[in-house]
């Protein structure tokens, strides 16, 4: 697993207080996880102070899976 796909798993364990054992490469943020539009923003913003980036609202609404995120936040590393 890359050091990417890590880090992302803590910023979802925290943002939504869930046990990381539940997350994997597929693993999608509203139909999986539950996340509603509130804990979607806050994901993001958690994304962004983790890896000292900026994601656009237009970005943000095409994560829709843990590996699109990571996908995406390799792109900007």
């Amino acid at each position: 697993m890359s050091d990417t796909f890590e880090k992302v798993k803590e910023v979802i364990v925290d943002v939504l207080k869930i046990e990381d054992g539940n997350i994997n490469q597929d693993t999608r943020f509203i139909e999986d996880l539950k996340a509603d539009s509130m804990d979607q923003f806050f994901l993001i913003d958690g994304f962004c102070e983790k890896f000292d980036i900026s994601i656009s609202d237009e970005d943000a609404r095409k994560l829709q899976t843990v590996k699109d995120a990571v996908e995406f936040i390799e792109t900007l590393l």
